[in-house]
């Protein structure tokens, strides 16, 4: 019975031996393969299942085994064959992505392992072994799909193009992508043309399955009809899709048309010249179209041509003169109208001792049919609308404006001049491309100031309609020129003074002094010298002011202005071309009404009000909105009675564009001219003796503020003290 029991116990520790290194292996194993873990997917399973730490759950010992219980030992046995049926394979998924992003399926397992206690001996030994088999799966499981496998290349989104435009969108992708294209040179339309195309797949716009779409036939009538707008069609060639019948030519049709486009929406909008090849005394705002606006305005419209039609100006002259460029074409094809030799025809109005002479002649007729006189149009009576009529084709003609059908202007109605009107009317549709598409001030009910300077007419406009008009002087052809521009008129200046402008200063008051030492003083004229030897001239306020009593300031770089004149019998002349370049205004009290009312219309300006202000003092009248002003050179122009109307050429704008136009065809003529730009400045002066000195020197040490700043008030340094016994020039502003 000993013997067995000794038997038995020796069996026990072999057993217990056995066991204990068994569960000893396992845990350094997993061990080592922990340690041998380094590849991101382990960390990061590692990271998202927590696992208790070895060191909180010992591996079993001899003393945790009770040798005199069957069950235990039997129960221990089995432990290892129970760790390797453990449900890893429910609890743990293959895939590394999922169980990084899964870790609250472990968690509750883990927590359980940690904190249920041990009831029994032998219970230490299960979560133990459980555990560390757990780990060992986790580890173990995935290992094969955690290898970094190459990134997936991105699935192509399947093409929109049809199949039957694919070889040419695959033509159209080359071109475009090339560094070099043979069809568009501006970089703006280039990147346009990239954006455009690129958001399609490159699927043609103006084709579909080889035919033409509507936008495509919509934008071909336009650029074919490019005449009827005052442009040059062939400046705009169509290519000829019917021949297009391969991938290669359908993609090279599909970006001529493109670029033709281009040119058209930028002449219509811009102009065919840049303003500055004209005239260094041009200056109106930019605006330029954007090639990515015309391509998705027109290939999205209802009506491609209207679409494409629409970069031409808006403005009623515009539209106007564009109709009267059909009729004198269309006159082209009909008979022409010969006005016979005869007497010289005159009318004689009614006067105080002499009655009204209409005389009689078979060619008045035809003379009223050539003048476009639609009344008593079988008349024989050379009246005074004939007369008229007469008088201002002469003026058109340059002919002296007598209003007499004398030899030279019966030949000049002979003369074949149809083709000279289209050209002048064709130039001055080209200058209303120059011109603002919003010649008003939108606040303002779209209130702007117009002049003409060939009709030496300024209108004011609100709202569509005419709300006053006046006639002025302009400046003399040459370097007196009035120049061209838009710009705001921000303030009226009551009792101005004049501060004289260089150019006169320099070239007509110095020379003069010269001879007469004394002429400043009896011209009312004011001399001031700087201690830079430059000079100032002004004239105060007053009746005799060369501006008169009322200045109308519109700030700009040719330092002209509109104002009142003590010279009123200049605007009784029909040419009126006398100026230094300043506009002079006929009735500068009504002008000045007018624009008060519509910037300040509670204010109830009326005329007399504005005398009332007269005296010595200059008084500005600042506009709470500033008023657009537009000088423009209309020598054609359809009048109230829808009559087209010719002016002389007096600064020769038309000669010039005609020329660059006829002669320059292949020559950028949108390109920038620079021009020498106006100087403020005034060079040190030698005076005669005798000269009387309004500070005798003892003005500004410098040259003091500049033309600009004395005449527009432009923001300035403080200046310094005003010497002894001159007292600084005060300024009264008022709304």
């Amino acid at each position: 019975m000993r013997d067995c029991l000794n038997h038995r116990a020796g069996f026990d520790r072999v057993l217990m031996t056995v066991a204990a290194t068994f569960l000893t292996v396992s845990a350094s194993s997993a061990l080592a393969q922990d340690q041998t873990r380094s590849s991101a997917a382990e960390l990061a399973i590692e990271a998202a299942i927590p696992r208790p730490e070895p060191a909180n759950v010992p591996p079993p010992t001899a003393s945790d085994i009770k040798l005199d219980t069957t069950a235990t030992v039997q129960a221990t046995a089995k432990e290892p064959v129970k760790a390797e049926v453990a449900p890893a394979p429910d609890k743990v998924e293959t895939r590394p992505s999922d169980v990084a992003t899964s870790p609250a399926t472990e968690a509750p397992t883990s927590e359980t392992a940690k904190s249920e206690p041990a009831k029994t001996e032998s219970a230490k030994t299960e979560p133990a072994a459980s555990e560390q088999t757990k780990a060992d799966t986790a580890t173990a499981t995935p290992a094969a799909p955690v290898a970094p496998a190459p990134a997936a290349e991105p699935v192509k989104a399947a093409s929109n193009v049809p199949a039957a435009d694919q070889p040419v969108a695959d033509r159209l992708k080359d071109i475009i992508g090339a560094k070099t294209s043979r069809h568009f040179d501006r970089k703006n339309e280039r990147a346009a043309i990239e954006k455009f195309y690129g958001a399609r797949d490159f699927a043609p716009v103006w084709t579909q399955g080889g035919s033409l779409t509507a936008a495509a036939k919509g934008v071909i009538a336009r650029l074919k009809d490019a005449a009827s707008d005052g442009l040059n069609p062939a400046d705009y060639p169509v290519p000829d899709f019917a021949a297009a019948t391969t991938p290669d030519t359908l993609a090279d049709a599909e970006l001529k048309l493109t670029a033709s486009m281009f040119d058209y929406a930028r002449h219509a909008q811009s102009g065919r010249m840049h303003w500055s090849q004209v005239s260094g005394d041009i200056l109106y705002p930019e605006h330029p179209v954007d090639p990515n606006e015309v391509l998705a305005k027109v290939t999205t419209a209802t009506d491609a041509s209207a679409a494409l039609d629409s970069y031409n100006p808006p403005h009623k002259l515009y539209k106007e003169l564009k109709a009267k460029l059909a009729e004198l074409r269309g006159h082209g094809s009909g008979p022409l109208i010969e006005i016979a030799d005869g007497p010289a025809l005159k009318y004689t109005p009614a006067g105080k001792k002499q009655a009204e002479i209409v005389v009689e002649d078979p060619r008045v007729p035809q003379l009223r049919a050539k003048l476009g006189i639609t009344e008593n149009a079988n008349d024989t009576r050379y009246d005074a609308a004939v007369a008229d009529a007469v008088r201002r084709f002469q003026s058109g003609a340059e002919i002296k404006a007598t209003g007499i059908l004398d030899d030279k202007t019966v030949k000049a109605l002979n003369t074949p001049k149809r083709d000279k009107q289209i050209d002048v009317v064709l130039v001055n549709m080209e200058r209303w491309r120059w011109l603002p598409r919003d010649l008003g001030a939108s606040s303002l009910g779209d209130a702007y100031v117009i002049l003409n300077i060939p009709d030496y007419t300024l209108k004011v406009m609100q709202r569509g309609q005419q709300v006053w008009s006046t006639r002025v002087v302009t400046g003399k052809p040459g370097t007196h020129a009035t120049p061209l521009l838009t710009e705001t008129m921000k303030y009226i200046t009551v009792n101005p003074t004049w501060n004289v402008p260089p150019s006169i200063v320099y070239n007509e008051y110095l020379p003069a002094l010269q001879q007469d030492p004394t002429v400043l003083q009896r011209m009312g004229l004011k001399l001031e010298q700087n201690r830079d030897g430059s000079v100032h001239i002004s004239q105060p306020p007053g009746e005799a002011n060369a501006l008169g009593r009322i200045r109308f300031n519109f700030p700009n770089k040719f330092l002209v202005y509109q104002h009142d004149t003590p010279d009123k019998h200049l605007f009784a002349r029909d040419e009126r071309a006398f100026s230094h370049g300043c506009m002079r205004v006929q009735n500068p009290d009504q002008y000045a009404s007018v624009l008060l009312n519509i910037t300040m219309p509670n204010d109830k300006y009326t005329p007399e009000r504005v005398r009332s202000m007269y005296g010595k003092g200059e008084i500005d009248l600042k506009f709470p909105t500033p008023i657009p002003v537009n000088i423009t050179y209309q020598t054609a122009f359809v009048d109230d009675a829808a009559k087209l109307q010719f002016r002389k050429d007096i600064y020769g704008r038309d000669a010039t564009m005609i020329n660059i136009l006829k002669n320059n065809r292949g020559k950028d003529l949108e390109a920038v001219v620079a021009h020498s730009q106006p100087s403020y400045s005034r060079p040190a002066t030698t005076l005669p003796s005798g000269v009387a000195v309004a500070n005798n020197g003892g003005g500004f040490g410098s040259s003091g503020p500049n033309f600009f700043e004395r005449l527009f008030g432009a923001p300035t340094p403080p200046a310094p003290p005003a010497p002894v016994g001159r007292r600084p020039q005060q300024r009264v502003f008022t709304r």
